[in-house]
């Protein structure tokens, strides 16, 4: 339920987020967003809605809501429920004064995952005690302080997956880190009309129905260990001979990772390093080249018995955690250090 955002925040925790919804406590600010009761749609289920008969929205609210069902799709970066709208569809969204929401809310939603849900959006110039509600849409030019429908939508499909709403800093300097939000703001407010996930968002998302693929992003809001190994293949050569290194990143296999743990990463970049056998200065050889499910891998000539290391950077734009691999040891026979020229390195 989206509530109006001068209402004190004591008494917005206490409405109902939706009929059948009860929500667990939240947690201290600042990571993904909490969760709501009640199970998961499955991997990529596709909920396909119609308008509620007695109840349609108007076009310009319809163009707003199925602009929505949009924004979930294509910034979700997870497998979390689509949302399609089919004339047939089983889950109605109405409009107008038959809305279910609670006294404060400008629309409100029910989830029963797997099976479906049901959204409302309230009806322009429904009466508040705070004033009266005006949506953007309805205006050729929005005027200040009307609500963007395409955005409290997006809430609501949020709401829908099984989002709860977002925990802010005292301040909230970080309101732009998620849509489904406690609070809406009206234009021009920060955030008044985003019409994309939040990465904070997105990270519960990823969190309870996994990422995309293994090249996909995670979301910056997340805070996930890796761990990389290494092998040489093969792992004893002659002098001059090529073997090949290989490392494998995954995400560690924590049980608060969810769905995320033990997964592969792939397409990132992973750096090989060498040393000789006792020393103690490692020189770069070259970034690795990805292969499938979370495999890297270069070939190498040597010359003498060699030590490395594969290492994986934290990136500044996703939220992993960088990790280095245990050593590994290549054998090289056939020549003393040191080696004629001819032996090469």
């Amino acid at each position: 339920m989206i509530t109006f955002q001068v209402r004190a925040r004591l008494a917005a925790a206490l409405l109902a987020v939706a009929a059948g919804a009860f929500v667990v406590p939240v947690a201290a600010a600042h990571g993904p967003d909490p969760v709501l009761s009640g199970g998961l749609f499955a991997q990529s289920q596709s909920l396909e809605f119609r308008w509620r008969a007695g109840a349609e929205p108007p076009a310009a609210i319809r163009t707003a809501i199925r602009a929505a069902a949009d924004d979930i799709g294509t910034t979700r970066a997870s497998k979390a429920a689509t949302f399609v709208y089919d004339s047939a569809g089983a889950n109605p969204i109405g409009y107008g004064a038959g809305a279910t929401c609670g006294v404060n809310g400008l629309a409100c939603f029910t989830r029963s995952a797997p099976s479906g849900f049901t959204l409302w959006l309230r009806e322009q110039g429904h009466a508040f005690d705070w004033g009266t509600l005006r949506w953007c849409q309805m205006y050729t030019t929005a005027p200040n302080g009307c609500y963007d429908a395409e955005t409290i939508s997006l809430d609501e499909f949020g709401h829908v997956e099984i989002l709860n709403h977002h925990v802010n800093y005292s301040d909230d300097r970080d309101y732009d880190d998620a849509v489904v939000q406690t609070f809406s703001r009206t234009k021009p407010g920060t955030g008044w009309n985003m019409h994309v996930l939040g990465r904070c968002d997105v990270a519960t998302l990823q969190r309870e129905y996994d990422v995309l693929s293994w090249t996909t992003d995670y979301s910056t809001c997340l805070d996930i260990d890796t761990v990389l190994t290494l092998s040489a293949s093969p792992a004893s050569i002659a002098a001059d001979a090529s073997t090949t290194l290989t490392a494998a990143l995954k995400v560690v296999d924590r049980d608060t990772y969810e769905r995320l743990g033990g997964n592969p990463v792939s397409s990132r970049i992973v750096k090989l390093q060498r040393r000789s056998v006792g020393a103690t200065t490692w020189v770069a050889v070259g970034t690795m080249s990805a292969g499938a499910s979370g495999t890297y891998s270069l070939a190498v000539r040597l010359a003498r018995s060699s030590e490395f290391r594969a290492i994986f950077s934290t990136p500044a734009d996703e939220g992993l955690n960088g990790d280095t691999s245990p050593t590994v040891t290549v054998s090289v026979s056939g020549c003393t250090d040191p080696c004629p020229l001819s032996a090469g390195r």
